[in-house]
């Protein structure tokens, strides 16, 4: 069958700044809470591999982006370090960053990829985290002087911005479930934080909209549907929803609808752990809702009914109020520990589509992390992953079938262009179009999908 998809469809890759650029003497970067994390605590870091030993986009990005226009880019998403443009997080901006960016940005122009500029990617400025960093009401403000300053210097060029990627992601790993610095688990704390990204994604909307610079922001979240384990049973059901609302509508319904899910706020103030909330807080999160949704997708949350009575914690948790199901036959990534379930992607966009005003959307993530892939290296050195072909093949089947039924979906990226360093699993899943060879002076070399990704660019779809 032939899958073809709209004219002008985006095709690309994501990647970020912390997880590609490296550190460099002379950079004048500041210290993100990754870099102070290695450094006071390496052995946490697979193979004890830390954010300066990354891809060194930033010494190879020429190299890079002629790779990135050999496997059919048209769009690329990175972001923009806080700690490198802004190394306090605050005050003096570092030429030598905005050098770099500006280069960035003119070099993909130039070879006909589109820009898409994150602003925040887990990667705290480390001046600020002593300072709380997002329990804190000041890196709220730190954060859009920030994002005005990136608009500012970038925004001429660049008409595709996004605030967060993944934003319940430092609450999780930084306040509940310890694979993020602070590495904390607090409830009370991770509801602060929560509500500050969500307050600073829309005061940055805000700037940027009166700036006029005709383009669009919006925000990346990491969607993942939570089914019942039996549809039929009303506490699956229940559990799922309340599942659904901790970890996809508090920050799906904030910034598409610009409110809270009534029954997200419902439990928090059982449980009493609702965060301070200043007097005009909500009109501006009402006022400010994101342009464009970049939506990841890796893997389906499972849910049942409270059954286990072990607590996470002493405090209140989310799981408190459902407990997570593994479904008997499913379909798994043993490197990654995920299910790999396509439909979702299709439920997802299906609900934009029902209960999101069709919101215009893009697949920002979407990829298979595999261990040891220099197992499948031909003759001829390059890596055949077949499995990863496969893997996006079946994720856009399912992105095809929801444009036939009306999604507003605009594009497709894949994570990620060349295989990068992923925070405390560093280089233990390659994830990559491209191979990087950390031994051998980061030699890059186009695998078998980087081929394949480039002819499905070129026909703006497949037959399968």
């Amino acid at each position: 069958m032939q899958y073809k998809f709209p004219e002008n469809f985006w095709w690309g890759t994501a990647a970020s700044g912390p997880q590609t650029e490296g550190v460099f003497e002379g950079d004048n970067k500041g210290d993100s809470i990754w870099d102070y994390w290695y450094k006071e605590s390496p052995e946490l870091f697979f193979n004890q591999v830390g954010p300066e030993k990354t891809s060194v986009f930033y010494e190879k990005f020429q190299e890079d982006i002629q790779l990135m226009k050999e496997t059919g880019h048209t769009t690329f998403r990175t972001s923009i370090q806080w700690s490198r443009l802004i190394p306090n997080g605050t005050g003096e901006v570092n030429q030598t960053a905005v050098n770099f960016y500006n280069e960035v940005i003119d070099e993909l122009i130039a070879n006909d990829i589109e820009p898409f500029i994150n602003l925040y990617h887990f990667d705290m400025p480390m001046k600020m985290q002593e300072k709380g960093g997002w329990e804190s009401r000041e890196t709220v403000e730190a954060y859009v002087a920030f994002a005005k300053v990136c608009f500012e210097l970038f925004g001429d060029r660049v008409k595709k911005w996004f605030t967060h990627n993944e934003p319940i992601v430092p609450v999780e790993g930084g306040y509940l479930y310890q694979f993020h610095y602070p590495a904390i688990v607090d409830m009370k704390k991770a509801v602060q934080v929560a509500f500050h990204e969500i307050l600073a994604s829309a005061k940055a909307i805000n700037v940027y909209h009166e700036m006029n610079l005709g383009g669009e922001i919006g925000i990346i979240l990491n969607l993942t549907p939570s089914y019942p384990r039996d549809e039929e049973n009303l506490e699956d059901v229940k559990a799922a929803k309340a599942a659904d609302a901790f970890f996809n509508r508090s920050f799906l319904d904030t910034a598409v609808k610009g409110e809270f899910p009534s029954d997200l706020v419902e439990i928090l103030s059982e449980i009493d752990v609702l965060p301070i909330i200043e007097e005009g807080d909500l009109e501006t999160i009402k006022e400010n809702t994101v342009d464009l949704l970049g939506v990841n997708y890796y893997q389906p949350r499972r849910i049942k009914a409270k059954e286990s009575t072990t607590k996470l914690a002493e405090g209140p948790m989310p799981d408190d109020f459902f407990d997570n199901y593994e479904m008997p036959g499913r379909k798994m990534n043993p490197y990654r520990g995920w299910e790999i379930y396509e439909k979702g992607v299709y439920d997802i966009l299906t609900n934009l589509r029902e209960n999101y005003g069709n919101i215009k959307c893009y697949i920002s993530e979407n990829g298979m992390g595999v261990e040891g892939e220099e197992r499948y290296v031909n003759d001829q050195g390059i890596i055949e992953d077949d499995y990863r072909i496969e893997f996006v093949q079946d994720h856009l089947k399912y992105v095809h079938q929801a444009i036939q039924e009306g999604s507003n979906v605009r594009g497709y990226h894949m994570w990620t262009c060349m295989d990068n360093w992923s925070w405390t699993n560093a280089y233990k899943n390659r994830y990559g179009l491209i191979a990087v060879d950390l031994d051998n002076n980061h030699k890059r070399t186009i695998k078998k999908s980087g081929r394949w990704f480039n002819e499905l660019a070129k026909n703006n779809g497949f037959e399968a």
